[in-house]
């Protein structure tokens, strides 16, 4: 029997019968048929642990052998190289390089184990290839492997953030891929990686959630390019956390007059933190922020209503959605009025609508948009309102050089009036089309109006085909300020370039040509992939599939699939032919049944309108899964969501970050899907 360092290559199992086993003299060899795996002798430990004196006890539900024998206790799990040893109540574990196993209704492991975990002297006799098992003799366990987690002691206290570091003592193989940090319940040998990477011996961070606590096992294991196990070690260590939040960025006191990033520090996993503000007088809270990613700091910008002196502090919320909280920091805020014109900038021309907007450091009751005559300093409010902003589309009557600025008044009813920006209003008559947009496929009613700078006589909607040079007048009237409906008609079917007229005085103003298409037929909307009640199973097989080869939170992948296409109720089909697109995830462009037509939003002269798009097809959802996954593990954007990938709540931050979505909300909305449906248990692993 080979007792030195082995790499597993294989599964490959034999019968040893030119290997001899004698134990305490007795030659059991005929017994016991001694079997080999990955040149390892693995025995029916019934017979040997019995032979020995050992009392051994079979789990079936839980698929465990438990071996006790005076003091030594040791337990393994079958399809495990896990293997637990107790000694005079001091716990360890070990990794083995072959895994307990069922043959022919027996339960075999290494012999090797038997050793470590009995105590039991074991010799190798090679002039008769004789295993000599002496229970005269004694031996301790031993590591199989030359790596060991060196960060950590066996039995340490975690109480927070710790590293986790590894130290390898030989070389290890080229085909060596990856290093996993695992915490597993010593109760089921599963749990969660808590960090990954490609560098065997790097420093990693790791901040235990806080439903981690209690007694675990810390499993450092590096995998081959095929996901085999190489070399591991485990160690018994104890999760304590006293949740600990602490406000970083101000100090008691401080003061502040300018924007000041805050941050969090805590030594838990946290899912999401708050801002919390209070009047220091009043003791009224006066902002809470919105649901902020750990990781990044918050920029605390100061109001003059806060020169009272603010107290603040931060909540961190636990994966339950449990609320922790920092103290609170009381600082002098000493701000001066800061107010100013947004929306235009210096010397523009104003020729179609703007949107303007005051930016103030302090709360406002009114505000009034102000234009100035530079020549004869006549002065127009344009729009006075309590507060919000202005869409302002300026008259030829406003024509000419111009000062812009705003009169507000705050709370206490001080009056402030910003520096002028100044611009120059077109004297040049424009309409503006609105009700259809570049490339919309008109399949109903449109409802059309305009945007004019100056008072029309009237308007008239013309439609214009390109083939056949012909136009007509689709809709009209006297009054340019209404909504006037145009109903399409099969023969309107087809490409057109619309656009309005509009009578100003005896001279005639024109839109730009707009082109769009009118399609009268059938139209299929976005179908379901799967019944919904079994979409949650369905997404989950496919997310644990690919949890397994590249190491995606399985969780977060299941939580998109569901919120992407509404429980798989909503997969683009082909709104043309129906062609159904297998798409899951919504991209754009062409896959590997090329595309299907679907609709998107876009937006012109201020309206929203739909336009077609092309969609990735695929042959089944299997590839369209996998197509979703290359895009996030092979995209530059997408690395820091690969840096860690494996986390569900990191992840979920660094999609939003790295842009998957533009909902802020976005990283909120997967967390709250797996915590409702305790998708975590997806992500859990044995070793």
């Amino acid at each position: 029997m080979i007792l030195t360092f082995t790499l597993i290559k294989s599964d490959e199992v034999s019968a040893s019968s030119s290997i001899k086993l004698v134990v305490d003299g007795e030659d059991l060899t005929n017994t016991i048929e001694p079997i080999i795996v990955n040149d390892r002798t693995l025995v029916p430990i019934r017979v040997v642990a019995e032979k020995l004196g050992a009392e051994v006890i079979w789990n079936n539900d839980e698929r465990t052998v438990e071996i006790t024998k005076g003091d030594s206790y040791m337990l393994l799990r079958i399809d495990s190289f896990l293997t637990e040893f107790r000694n005079d109540s001091v716990t360890s574990y070990n990794i083995n390089d072959v895994q307990a196993k069922i043959i022919n209704n027996r339960t075999y492991i290494p012999l090797r184990i038997v050793s470590n975990g009995l105590g039991v002297g074991i010799e190798w006799d090679n002039s008769t290839r004789t295993v000599l098992v002496d229970s005269t003799k004694t031996s301790s366990v031993k590591p199989l492997f030359n790596f060991n987690i060196s960060s950590i002691n066996n039995g340490q206290v975690i109480t927070g953030k710790t590293n986790l570091q590894s130290m390898i003592q030989s070389t290890l193989p080229n085909n060596a891929k990856e290093i996993k940090y695992i915490l597993l319940n010593p109760d089921t040998a599963r749990g969660i990686v808590v960090a990954r990477g490609n560098d065997f011996s790097f420093s990693y961070d790791w901040k235990p959630s806080l439903e981690d606590n209690g007694q675990r096992v810390l499993v450092a294991a590096i995998y081959d390019l095929n996901g085999k196990l190489i070399c591991g070690d485990a160690i018994d260590v104890k999760i304590n956390i006293n949740p600990s939040v602490k406000l970083k960025g101000i100090n008691e006191n401080d003061e502040i007059n300018i924007a000041t990033a805050l941050s969090t520090e805590v030594n838990f996993s946290a899912s999401y933190v708050i801002y919390e503000m209070k009047n220091a007088l009043t003791n009224e809270v006066v902002y809470t922020s919105p649901k902020w990613n750990p990781e990044d700091t918050f920029s605390l910008v100061p109001y003059m209503e806060d020169n009272d002196g603010l107290s603040i502090r931060s909540i961190a919320y636990d994966l339950n959605n449990n609320a922790y909280y920092s103290e609170f920091i009381k600082i002098d805020v000493n701000v001066t009025p800061e107010y100013s014109l947004k929306g235009v900038s210096s010397y523009q021309v104003i020729d179609k609508p703007v949107v303007l907007r005051a930016s103030t450091n302090f709360n406002v009751s009114e505000i009034e948009y102000v234009l100035k005559d530079t020549a004869t300093k006549t002065e127009t409010v344009l729009k006075k309102v309590n507060s919000g902003s202005f869409t302002w589309y300026p008259s030829i009557l406003e024509a000419g050089s111009k000062e812009l600025y705003i009169r507000i008044k705050d709370k206490l009813n001080n009056t402030y009036t910003s520096a002028p920006v100044y611009v120059t209003v077109s004297k040049t008559p424009k309409i503006m089309l609105q009700g259809a947009g570049p490339n919309q496929v008109v399949t109903g009613p449109m409802s059309l109006k305009v945007l004019s700078n100056v008072p029309l006589n009237s308007i008239k909607f013309i439609f214009y085909n390109p083939i056949t040079k012909k136009e007509y007048v689709v809709a009209k009237g006297s009054d340019y300020l209404a909504t006037y409906t145009y109903t399409p008609t099969n023969v309107s079917v087809g490409n057109w370039k619309i656009r309005a007229v509009g009578m100003y005085n005896s001279q005639e103003i024109v839109t730009e040509e707009v082109p769009i298409t009118i399609y009268l037929g059938k139209t299929y909307l976005a179908g379901p992939i799967i019944e919904k009640s079994k979409f949650l199973d369905f997404a989950s097989d496919l997310a644990v599939n690919t949890w397994e080869k590249t190491g995606m939170s399985a969780a977060l992948q299941t939580a998109q699939a569901i919120l992407e296409t509404g429980w798989g109720q909503s997969v683009p089909v082909d709104k043309y032919n129906g062609q159904f697109s297998y798409n899951l995830f919504g991209i754009k462009g062409t896959g590997t049944a090329g595309s299907v037509t679907s609709n998107t939003w876009e937006e012109y002269n201020g309206v929203s309108y739909r336009i077609d798009d092309e969609f990735r097809a695929y042959n089944s959802v299997e590839e369209s899964w996998d197509d979703h996954n290359d895009l996030l593990l092979t995209k530059e954007r997408y690395g820091i969501y690969r840096d860690v990938m494996h986390d569900s709540t990191k992840g979920a931050w660094a999609l939003r970050k790295a842009g998957y979505a533009t909902d802020s909300s976005y990283p909120i909305k997967l967390m709250d899907i797996i915590k409702l449906y305790d998708l975590k248990k997806l992500d859990e692993i044995g070793i």
